[in-house]
C-alpha cells in the first residue's frame, strides 16, 4: 500500500509516494503527475541491472517514449562530465521542455541528474526515484542538486525541485550494507537536529531496523523525510532554517574532498562530522554534557565511524572547510546541537576549537 506525503512549496508542491513495488506503478504515477511524451531515464551501472528494465517498462507502457542511460557508479562520477553525457542524450534524443528526466539511483545519480534537468533547456521536468536509504530519506527531497567541484563537495548546483518522487523501499533489500549503513546516518541526523521521538525510535529498535524489517523501514523512511519537508516548506533555498539540515556536513564535506570522494561515503564522512559537532559544541559549552557520548554511542551502535583516520591532517581539513560553499567572510559555518532534537548555527567557532576537535577525532 502506497503511502503520501506533500512537499507544500506553492506551484513547485509535490509528492512523495512511498510503498512496496512502486517501480512497477512509476507509469502511472508519472501521468497521474500530468507528465506525458519523451522521457529519459538516468541509472548507473550498479541500479541498473537490479531495477531498470522494471521501471523502463512500466514507463513505456504508459505511453512515454523512453529511453536509458547507465552512468558509471561512485561518488568521484559526480562531476560535470557526467552531466555532460546527459545532455549528449537529451540533444540527440531530441528531449523537449515537455518532457521529463527520471534519475533512478542513490544520492549521486539524483544530484547529477536534477542538475542536468534544471539546466537543460532552461528547465525539462524531473522525478527522483531514489534505491539508497540516504537518497530516499534525503538527497531525493528538497530539491538540491548539483556536483562536485575538485576542491570541494556540491560547489556546483541549483535549488531545482523534482515534479515527484516515487520511493520503492523494496530496492533497500539489495543495497549494499555499508551503503545502507551510510543511509542511516542521514536518519540519525534527522533525529539528532529536531525529532526525539525519532531518536527513541533508532535507540530502541536497532534490531528491527538493521535487519531491515519492511515495518520498520516504512515508519523511519516516512518519519526522516517528515523532518526534511518540514524544513525544506519553510526555508527552500537555505536562507536560515535549511542549515539545520547540514549538521555533521562542515566536517564530513571536508573529508569526502581531502581524500578524494573515494574512500568515504557521504552518510560515513556525515557520521564523523556529526561527532565532530557534538564535540565542538561540548567543549564550548553550547549543550549539556553527555551530548557528544550520546551522539558517539548511537552512531557507533549502527556501525558508524566516529574517528578520522590519521593519515588525514587537521590542518589541511580545515584549509578544506574554508572551500565551503556555506563559508561567510571566511568564516566557517557550523551546526551544533544544544541537545538531542535541537540544534543551533553559528559561525563564531575559533578556528583553535575546530582544529584541536579534528585531532581529538584523529586527524594528524
Amino acid at each position: 500500500m502506497e503511502k503520501r506525503l506533500r512537499v507544500e512549496l506553492g506551484e513547485r508542491s509535490y509528492e512523495i509516494v512511498a510503498g512496496a513495488g512502486l517501480l512497477g506503478q512509476a507509469g502511472r504515477l508519472l501521468q497521474e503527475r500530468g507528465l506525458a511524451g519523451k522521457a529519459l531515464v538516468v541509472t548507473n551501472t550498479t541500479v541498473a541491472q537490479f531495477y531498470l528494465e522494471s521501471l523502463a517498462a512500466s514507463i513505456r507502457k504508459a505511453g512515454f517514449e523512453t529511453v536509458t542511460l547507465i552512468l558509471p557508479d561512485g561518488e568521484e562520477y559526480k562531476t560535470l562530465a557526467q552531466v555532460e553525457k546527459v545532455y549528449d542524450t537529451a540533444v540527440k534524443e531530441r528531449l523537449e521542455r515537455s518532457s521529463v528526466i527520471v534519475a533512478l539511483g542513490g544520492g549521486v545519480i539524483g544530484d547529477l541528474t536534477g542538475f542536468a534537468a534544471a539546466s537543460y533547456l532552461r528547465g525539462v521536468h524531473f522525478v527522483q526515484v531514489p534505491t539508497t536509504l540516504l537518497a530516499q530519506v534525503d538527497s531525493a527531497v528538497g530539491g538540491k542538486v548539483g556536483v562536485n567541484h575538485r576542491e570541494g563537495k556540491n560547489l556546483i548546483g541549483a535549488f531545482y525541485q523534482p515534479a515527484l518522487v516515487i520511493t520503492d523501499l523494496l530496492t533497500l533489500k539489495t543495497l549494499a550494507e555499508r551503503e545502507f549503513r551510510a543511509g542511516l546516518a542521514e536518519v540519525i541526523k534527522h533525529a539528532l537536529i529536531m525529532d526525539t521521538g525519532l531518536y527513541h525510535l533508532l535507540s530502541n529498535r536497532i534490531r528491527e531496523v538493521q535487519n531491515r524489517e519492511p515495518g520498520i523501514l516504512e515508519e523511519v523512511v516516512l518519519q526522516a523525510c517528515t523532518v526534511k519537508l518540514r524544513v525544506v516548506e519553510e526555508d527552500e533555498q537555505e536562507q536560515g532554517l535549511r542549515a539545520i539540515l547540514n549538521y555533521g556536513h562542515t566536517i564530513g564535506h571536508a573529508l569526502e574532498a581531502e581524500s578524494g570522494y573515494g574512500v568515504f561515503r557521504h552518510g560515513e564522512a556525515v557520521a564523523i562530522g556529526m561527532a565532530g559537532a557534538a564535540l565542538i559544541s561540548e567543549t564550548s559549552g553550547f549543550c549539556p554534557a553527555g551530548t557528544h557520548g550520546k551522539t558517539v554511542a548511537i552512531l557507533q551502535r549502527y556501525g558508524l565511524p566516529v574517528a578520522i583516520p590519521r593519515e588525514y591532517t587537521a590542518q589541511a581539513l580545515y584549509r578544506r572547510m574554508l572551500l565551503d560553499k556555506k563559508v561567510r567572510q571566511k568564516r566557517v559555518r557550523f551546526v551544533l546541537p544544544r541537545r538531542i532534537g535541537e540544534v543551533l548555527i553559528t559561525e563564531d567557532v575559533p578556528e583553535t576549537v575546530v582544529i584541536d576537535t579534528l585531532r581529538r577525532l584523529g586527524a594528524g
